[in-house]
């Protein structure tokens, strides 16, 4: 078995697909995309947005973070199932999965993607709304959060993959307070999983590059 991820250290969808990876121990040779490597990227993957995946032997390319996941339930499975077989956990895990990308991890890119924007591209309505989308997704969040340990139907899963990097981004764009105990006990369960803990230990000494304001 060959596999390839291309990805970034500070990545949020490269860390959803890396803590799969590392939660089932799966080998793959990981190529970080800088300056050096996008041209290569590119002939793999012309849409240049990562992570990918790419399985040498099968002679496959998988991009999306979700998709790449699900693929490794389906040909490199391990221990952890990331989706349940069972069809409640089919439907739940997905929909919980969809949750923290597009409700989530969207509103952080909006708000940190402004921040890298020149002056006079500002986007102040968008963060704000963005914003507002965020706190409305904490809501959501703490009501649901307070009820499970894990979002992937009780089990630790494909939802908590995507709910890792969601929740460690939003707290610092917008961090938790004393109203969501529980989304906070939920992100300290995250940041204590060894495969999560492991995608942090790498990505710290990418972390000057994230904008703080």
């Amino acid at each position: 078995m060959t596999l390839t991820l291309y990805y970034h250290p500070l990545s949020s969808y490269s860390w959803k697909a890396l803590i799969a990876l590392y939660e089932n121990a799966t080998p793959f040779d990981p190529v970080i995309v800088d300056q050096d490597t996008h041209a290569a990227f590119i002939e793999v993957w012309p849409m240049a947005k990562f992570p990918v995946l790419v399985d040498h032997d099968r002679g496959e390319i998988v991009p999306e973070s979700s998709i790449i996941i699900d693929y490794l339930d389906f040909r490199h499975p391990g221990a952890v199932r990331f989706t349940p077989a069972e069809p409640e956990g089919a439907w739940r895990t997905p929909l919980w999965d969809r949750f923290f990308d597009l409700h989530v991890q969207s509103a952080v890119q909006k708000i940190v993607g402004d921040r890298i924007r020149p002056q006079q591209h500002k986007d102040p309505f968008g963060v704000e709304d963005a914003r507002a989308k965020l706190s409305a997704a904490y809501g959501v969040l703490e009501t649901e959060a307070a009820k499970r340990d894990w979002f992937s139907d009780g089990v630790f899963g494909l939802a908590d993959c995507a709910a890792a990097p969601a929740l460690y981004y939003a707290d610092k764009v917008q961090p938790f307070g004393d109203a969501q105990p529980a989304t906070r006990a939920y992100l300290d369960r995250l940041r204590a999983r060894p495969s999560f803990a492991r995608v942090l230990g790498e990505a710290e000494p990418y972390f000057k590059l994230f904008p703080t304001d």
